[in-house]
């Protein structure tokens, strides 16, 4: 494999321990190529505007500029380059989990996670897909789903944009948004799999989003949906 084939990963984690095990278990895989290491968040933000790494895997606790606000400099909306953020943690907690996907980030993961987890979650991540279980999507909805919403001062904007879609594409949007699983939306709209991923495609492309997760947190923001449509 080819160093150009190769997804170039950031290393972000303030304990060196830890930080060298992420080393050794991606560095040891023939399509990743970790290209520099961070132990802090500012550290972060300059390696990554330096480096221009496919992706970063983020902790969140982390001294002089946390993880969150990491995130957010290096895969929010003012970010230029919106970078893939894998963010990686021992709070298993549901705010984390929210705060860390409203800063930009396209995947979460705890700390504990097996190392073929963590190599799974690197290689979802940087195909373009989010990492995030429908089960957690529909918890987070339960839970934050208004605060999504209610964060924004932009949803008229944003309701423009997403009159670009077609009817089906915005029912399959608002299905995607409830936290449903490409195999749920086939089923609920009697079509195939391929057919929902085409059209999931189209919406991320038309609505110039990143991944998933940025479609779930779009559809709340102009109140495609709300926590009373979970599936």
């Amino acid at each position: 494999m080819t160093d150009r084939a190769r997804t170039r990963i950031l290393v972000c984690e303030d304990h060196e321990l830890v930080r060298a095990g992420y080393v050794t278990i991606l560095s040891a895989q023939p399509d990743f190529e970790i290209v520099g290491e961070a132990g802090n968040g500012i550290e972060a933000v300059a390696l990554a505007g330096r480096l221009a790494p496919d992706l970063v895997i983020m902790d969140i606790r982390m001294p002089l500029l946390d993880g969150i606000e990491a995130t957010r400099r290096l895969a929010g909306p003012e970010s230029a380059a919106e970078l893939k953020v894998l963010v990686v943690t021992t709070f298993n907690l549901d705010q984390y989990v929210f705060e860390a996907l409203r800063a930009g980030a396209s995947g979460f993961l705890v700390k504990d996670s097996p190392p073929a987890d963590l190599i799974a979650a690197v290689r979802t991540i940087a195909s373009g897909n989010a990492l995030l279980a429908p089960e957690v999507t529909r918890r987070l909805i339960g839970r934050f789903g208004e605060r999504i919403k209610h964060s924004t001062g932009n949803a008229g904007k944003i309701r423009e944009v997403v009159e670009v879609l077609t009817d089906r594409e915005r029912e399959v949007l608002k299905l995607v948004a409830a936290g449903m699983s490409n195999a749920e939306i086939a089923a609920a709209l009697f079509i195939g799999i391929e057919t929902v991923k085409t059209y999931v495609s189209r919406i991320l492309a038309k609505l110039h989003l990143r991944d998933r997760v940025q479609a779930v947190v779009l559809a709340y923001k102009i109140g495609l949906v709300t926590a009373d449509d979970q599936p």
